[in-house]
């Protein structure tokens, strides 16, 4: 099995660099994309690029025009797609959409950024603290997840190229981070990339500012994270960074599981 994970920063946008193109030589069986910045009805038009043949195309979009959005891509049918994580506040920024093949969930998450201000950095800890029990509850159901996606947190000083000037930043702030460990340490969930893949400079997304691509100066923000259950089934872990789709670069995982192997 093979999920790509994809912060695509405008999907009308990246298609315009490539990335449909792209996809469809990776051949992966779920393609989670988020901040699509679209809504359904602007895509239409295009269908053939932003509804490609092969796939199923599930989109959850925010109410607010060129805002946020996620979607996932599947190349075989679902049994069922959840759109939003049964919270007003987030559902209507479109941040959540979860495919269920059998015992398994793979869910494309985009969660708020903090970095615009105060007001958003405690939007964000709001959503942090409605997403973690759902993630707890779900696996006590025992379910199998793989939650892909913009998490907008660096996990270690190891996943960010400047830690030491950005520990007061939202992103690498303590109380992120600290969240990050339980959901790791206590919970048991796996960083799928790190399974396989203990490197330092491993990124996912580089400022605009700056020479930061040029140089590498970047933060892993983008992961699949996977419930205990899926601990040891990741078979290999890249980024691709040949081509430019967006500022983030997306993230392959082949998994030793399938869809339905649950």
């Amino acid at each position: 099995m093979k999920i790509i994970s994809a912060n695509t920063n405008g999907i009308r946008s990246a298609a315009k660099k490539g990335f449909f193109a792209w996809m469809k030589q990776q051949q992966a069986d779920v393609v989670c994309i988020q901040e699509t910045k679209a809504q359904i009805h602007q895509l239409e038009a295009d269908r053939a690029v932003f509804f490609p043949e092969g796939y199923h195309c599930y989109y959850h979009d925010a109410e607010k025009k060129g805002y946020s959005g996620v979607a996932i891509y599947a190349r075989t049918e679902p049994d069922a797609v959840i759109s939003g994580m049964g919270n007003a506040e987030f559902d209507a920024e479109g941040r959540y959409i979860e495919a269920r093949f059998g015992n398994l969930s793979v869910i494309s998450l985009y969660l708020p950024s903090g970095s615009s201000g105060e007001e958003r950095q405690q939007a964000k800890y709001r959503c942090m603290d409605y997403f973690l029990p759902l993630l707890v509850q779900m696996q006590a159901d025992g379910r199998d997840l793989v939650i892909c996606g913009d998490w907008n947190i660096a996990h270690q000083n190891i996943d960010i190229k400047n830690w030491k000037g950005n520990v007061k930043n939202s992103g690498f702030l303590p109380e992120e981070r600290a969240w990050l460990d339980k959901l790791f340490n206590e919970l048991g969930f796996v960083d799928g990339f790190r399974e396989v893949n203990q490197e330092a400079e491993q990124y996912t997304w580089w400022s605009n500012r700056g020479q930061a691509w040029a140089k590498n100066v970047g933060w892993r923000i983008d992961y699949q994270i996977l419930t205990p259950s899926l601990k040891g089934k990741v078979a290999a872990a890249s980024i691709y960074k040949d081509e430019r789709f967006s500022d983030h670069a997306p993230l392959i995982l082949d998994y030793d599981y399938g869809l339905y192997a649950g």
